[in-house]
């Protein structure tokens, strides 16, 4: 559960931080208090996204942490998220400056999406406006397969898969839709490509070579005139070789004398052993090595041609001959058109045929859960004063296949006796809308176990009677989860178990909203304002006590 709050300079909160209760965590305030910036941070933490306005005028960041107390069930699937608890929490925080943000987990760095996925697991936030959602069709399919996800998502999961390879065949059948001209144009066109490469006889490798032979012949004069040089300054006659030789008699007629001298006339012998051996191979280089302009042409127009199948086949040889390979694939295909397209045909028929039965079963499946939870809407819709409701779940069949199945389902409802059930648009008013939306929300939550509910401002359009029930009902749901609910009903706010009031102060000049829980005696108070509104008399304080008292007596009763 959520068990502490700390927000800092977010629009008119400077700085604010809350413990959190078990239980109906109940939050009010004026108009205008800044309730709906509050539960703003909560969805801000949780990778929602803010304009620069939002940072509190003069601050440059924004600050929202969110503490969750975490259960061993919660625990083990934030495991396969690799998102490790300390101390049995988990620490959610985002820091926000002009243009960027920074999310982070038990202070490690982390991205958005992330967050998101781990936030599915901790809480579940209706907002104000999240009850228009119920009336579109993918909004109704995806709170029925949420409530027998156990069943359904395993028949989801073949219906996609096998949706998948349906695809495939049908993609690739579609390309077999070709006219005899353009068949033949596609052949042609084939066959005139790979023979230009066959035609090249290519080698991989080959250009390397030749440009290393073509940049030698083409500095062939340049090569000979400089080893002549060479052999020259090395030589016998006037080279370095004669001289060596020279200097080597000189040092033997005196190596007799000194054995340090004879040192001397070996090292000599070596540099002229090396030098002659160095003289021998120039010479063979040079008497090997010819200039020929018919070689040079002949490796000139090679490599023009290998470089002409570059530009249009490939970067490398190596490309340029899987390129060849591709084609001929394609080019084999097309000589099998009839063969391989009445293959695909008969692959897409059975495929067809698989996916309309495990499509099938999905529908049976669905249509079975579909019964039970029409059952319990009705019980939710009855405990929040929908006395004589009816309630359907219609099923038709789409044309065409999505991963999703065949079905298209659509919530019917009747809240008056004798008439017809119609969809929810055509039926019912805002305030209905968010009484359904709330107990579909209670059946979701008890099916996932999530353990912290948050609703913004629900109550919208409600009063009286209807208000009551649905002040019971938020009492119901809190005796099994902990809940958040900003409310403007005293109804609601009489079932707390923790209250908390947000309200505006000033400040040094400045105008922020702070937060502070109640005590029994100060919960009474605030009832009272909200009964009252401006004047707050002995009467309206000893109503505000009896609600109070009545909705304590509510908890006793149930708890026997």
């Amino acid at each position: 559960m959520l068990v502490h709050l700390h927000v800092k300079n977010l629009a008119l909160i400077e700085e604010a931080e809350v413990d959190f209760e078990e239980g109906l965590n109940i939050l009010t305030g004026e108009t205008g208090a800044g309730k709906s910036i509050l539960m703003g941070s909560v969805n801000l933490a949780l990778g929602q996204k803010m304009s620069r306005e939002m940072i509190r005028e003069g601050a440059e960041y924004a600050y929202v942490e969110l503490v969750f107390q975490v259960s061993p069930n919660t625990e083990e699937k934030l495991k396969e998220l690799e998102v490790f608890l300390e101390d049995g929490q988990v620490i959610i925080s985002r820091r926000l400056t002009g243009n960027r943000s920074i999310s982070k987990i038990n202070g490690e760095t982390t991205t958005i999406s992330k967050v998101r996925k781990i936030s599915e697991l901790l809480l579940d936030i209706h907002g104000q406006h999240e009850h228009q959602s119920l009336l579109y069709a993918e909004k109704q399919m995806e709170i029925l397969d949420a409530y027998g996800q156990n069943e359904i998502e395993k028949e989801k999961q073949k219906v996609k898969g096998i949706y998948k390879e349906y695809c495939v065949i049908k993609q690739e059948l579609e390309s077999y839709q070709l006219d005899k001209e353009q068949r033949r144009r596609e052949i042609n066109f084939l066959e005139y490509e790979i023979q230009e490469i066959k035609d090249a006889q290519l080698r991989c490798g080959e250009d390397e070579e030749l440009s290393i032979s073509y940049r030698k012949l083409l500095n062939g004069k340049k090569i000979t005139e400089s080893l002549d040089e060479v052999y020259q300054l090395t030589g016998y006659e006037q080279g370095s070789a004669g001289q060596i030789t020279r200097a080597l008699q000189k040092l033997s007629q005196v190596a007799a004398f000194d054995e340090k001298l004879e040192e001397f006339v070996s090292s000599l012998t070596d540099v002229d052993s090396l030098l002659n051996d160095f003289n021998r191979e120039v010479a063979s280089y040079m008497t090997e090595f010819t200039f020929s302009e018919e070689e040079f042409f002949e490796i000139e127009k090679r490599l023009d041609r290998i470089h002409e199948l570059k530009a249009k086949y490939g970067r490398t040889i190596s490309e340029i001959l899987d390129y060849q390979k591709e084609q001929e694939e394609k080019l084999k295909k097309l000589l099998n058109f009839e063969i391989r397209k009445e293959k695909l045909e008969k692959q897409y028929k059975e495929k067809e045929e698989e996916l309309l039965e495990v499509s099938a079963v999905l529908t049976k499946v669905r249509k079975k859960w579909g019964k039970q939870l029409e059952k319990q809407i009705i019980l939710g819709l009855q405990d929040l004063n929908f006395l004589n409701v009816s309630f359907e779940i219609s099923f038709e069949e789409r044309e065409k296949f999505t991963a999703q199945g065949r079905d298209a389902i659509h919530f019917l409802i009747s809240t008056n006796p004798g008439e017809p059930v119609k969809e929810l648009s055509k039926v019912v008013s805002g305030g209905e809308l968010s009484r359904i939306m709330l107990a579909i929300k209670t059946l979701l939550a008890d099916k996932d176990r999530t353990e912290t509910l948050i609703f913004d401002e629900i109550d919208t359009g409600i009063s009286g009677r209807t208000a009551q029930k649905v002040a019971e009902k938020m009492a119901l749901i809190g005796e099994q989860h902990q809940v958040l609910c900003i409310t403007h009903l005293p109804q609601i706010a009489s079932q707390a178990n923790s209250h908390y009031v947000i309200e505006k102060q000033v400040k040094n000049s400045e105008t922020v909203t702070q937060i502070f829980k109640l005590s029994d005696e100060q919960s009474v108070e605030e009832l009272a304002r909200m009964l009252g509104g401006v004047e707050i008399t002995n009467t309206v304080l000893q109503n505000a006590k009896e609600m109070k008292d009545l909705a304590r007596k509510q908890k006793n009763t149930r708890v026997k």
